[in-house]
């Protein structure tokens, strides 16, 4: 079930492709000897639910993916995770947290206190103090999460230094070893898999500043609840504020490195980002040649890899 799952970062609720049939096939076959039903059971004991088809889609300029190549990159993901795991090497997956509004407004979810918690009847983003963009990256072998707070624009920009600064305080201690990296995103936002800003940054700050062959595949669209960070970080931390109204970045940074798991030892730092990111930054034809990526035999419009320029 472990590259199986997807999960609703709000809600917490998670779900499996499989149905219970196959995965009571799949228990038998190794000797553990059980029925559908059970199956059924255990999953609902384990927090999954059943799901339903939603007309969430628009229709229009926005193409879903061929399904053939939707499951033909799950399956890639899968074989990629199992390989930089087995090797010793860094999985991290990446995304941007819902922003946050800053400020006395009422917080989804309800909390055990005294007496009812008092916010503005209206979320009106002129009496907001700011706003928190939380920027994350779990590391999915060591089961640790770290967001950075940013107060800006949540652009290819920050999701680089983001990662860069992650590499340079934690990942590289923790793997002391590798000169490759894994990164798992979703195919828009400002890690979008047509970003030219973020493939740039990427070869700068990780590839040329640390020698590290950074190799990314992306979830298809419409397909981020199966991106790790989702379900086993982000949900988390929605759970650990529900009821609780962020009035402060103080608030919010207390909330996310108190985020904990009940079993799994899930640990989870946090890091204001006083820097200032701008939108529209672009990234010219003559500097793109000069990457060295490599694009995946494997529906390399959502794989490729980044290498150390030539020096």
């Amino acid at each position: 079930m472990k590259y199986e799952t997807a999960g609703d970062p709000i809600t917490g609720l998670k779900w499996t492709r499989k149905t219970t049939q196959k995965i009571a096939a799949e228990l038998n076959s190794i000797d553990i000897s059980v029925s559908p039903n059970t199956v059924a059971r255990l999953l609902k004991n384990m927090k999954y639910s059943l799901r339903v088809n939603h007309k969430s889609i628009e229709c229009g300029n926005k193409n879903p993916p061929d399904p053939h190549d939707r499951d033909c990159q799950f399956k890639h993901i899968e074989k990629k995770r199992k390989q930089y795991a087995k090797a010793g090497n860094p999985v991290i997956s990446v995304d941007t947290k819902k922003k946050e509004l800053i400020g006395n407004f009422k917080n989804a979810g309800s909390s055990w206190e005294k007496e009812p918690v008092l916010v503005k009847d209206h979320d009106f983003p002129s009496d907001a103090d700011g706003k928190a963009i939380p920027y994350g990256i779990y590391d999915t072998q060591m089961n640790q999460g770290t967001v950075f707070v940013g107060t800006t624009h949540d652009t290819p920009a920050f999701a680089v230094d983001s990662i860069e600064t992650w590499w340079r305080t934690e990942g590289k201690k923790q793997y002391p070893d590798s000169d490759k990296i894994l990164i798992l995103a979703d195919s828009g936002g400002s890690n979008s898999a047509r970003s030219r800003v973020w493939k740039y940054r990427l070869q700068k700050s990780l590839c040329d500043n640390f020698g590290l062959k950074v190799r990314v595949c992306h979830y298809p669209p419409g397909s981020s609840k199966w991106n790790p960070i989702e379900h086993r970080l982000f949900s988390e931390i929605s759970k650990n504020w529900k009821g609780k109204p962020l009035i402060s970045y103080e608030t919010v940074l207390k909330h996310i490195r108190t985020t904990k798991t009940t079993s799994g030892g899930l640990e989870v730092k946090a890091h204001f980002v006083r820097k200032k990111y701008e939108t529209g930054e672009r990234v010219s034809d003559k500097k793109m040649k000069q990457l060295n990526i490599g694009k995946s035999e494997i529906l390399p419009q959502w794989n490729y890899i980044l290498t150390p320029s030539k020096m």
